[in-house]
């Protein structure tokens, strides 16, 4: 199991509906886009990250650890903004407004991706994905999120054995070795997933499979009174962004 995957069925929230979650962490996400991203984003990303580390109870570490990788990918973005191609510059030069624009770039998406974390963090697929039946989504396509979520995990697993099994016999010493290494893990990987298929397929068959799979999911009904609270943090971070706005300078 993924690390947040495990964080999200340890979680403080867990038995909440997922509406709750997603009135809170995708309205986050929704804000962050929408506002100014001076000061708007930076309030989203601060209220986001108080969430979290707060109510939500995920540590510190294992967000860090589950937020890099996106924030690596927005500060790549922004430095792109950073230079323009073409122009009196040459071919490349830096652009005039360029700080300008990779920072409000990187302060948006930095703090959509905390938004987004925080449903992540706070939600198990396990539990989102049975519920989207009734919320219009066909059960064909849940059904193969499910499966393809299912068995990732186990094919993971299989992953990380084989590398241990490919480590304890040499298999990293030398580059050479490194790529039979790495074209193994592959062939193996992609016949064990086909042999998982193929079982699959059988003990559905041998279930009396007729077209949807039925899962248990926790019971939960959504809180009014969580939505509420919700909805009124959103309120106050739009508000205190417009009330900010006044004082921040015209460039921003």
């Amino acid at each position: 199991m993924l690390p947040i995957d495990a964080a999200a069925h340890s979680s403080r929230w867990r038995r909440r509906h997922p509406v709750d979650k997603a009135v809170l962490g995708l309205g986050l996400t929704v804000l962050a886009i929408s506002l100014p991203p001076w000061p708007g984003a930076a309030l989203v990303l601060l209220t986001a990250l108080a969430v979290l580390l707060g109510p939500a109870g995920v540590p510190g570490r294992r967000l860090w650890r589950a937020y890099r990788v996106p924030l690596g990918f927005c500060a790549t973005g922004a430095l792109t903004l950073l230079v323009q191609v073409g122009g009196p510059g040459g071919f490349v030069s830096l652009a005039a407004d360029g700080p300008a624009r990779a920072g409000e770039l990187l302060l948006r998406t930095s703090a959509a991706s905390l938004g987004v974390l925080l449903f992540a963090f706070t939600t198990p697929m396990s539990d989102l994905l049975p519920r989207l039946v009734r919320a219009g989504v066909p059960a064909a396509v849940v059904d193969v999120a499910l499966v393809t979520y299912r068995m990732s995990f186990l094919l993971l697993d299989s992953v990380r054995r084989v590398r241990e099994a490919q480590a304890a016999r040499l298999g990293h010493g030398s580059r050479a070795a490194e790529w039979r290494s790495l074209a193994g893990l592959g062939a193996t990987a992609f016949v064990r997933a086909f042999d998982r298929a193929a079982r699959l397929q059988a003990g559905l068959a041998g279930r009396g499979y007729d077209g949807t799979l039925r899962v248990l999911v926790p019971q939960a009904r959504p809180s009014v009174r969580f939505t509420a609270a919700s909805a009124a943090l959103l309120a106050a971070v739009a508000a205190l962004t417009f009330a900010l706005r006044s004082f921040v300078p015209d460039s921003f």
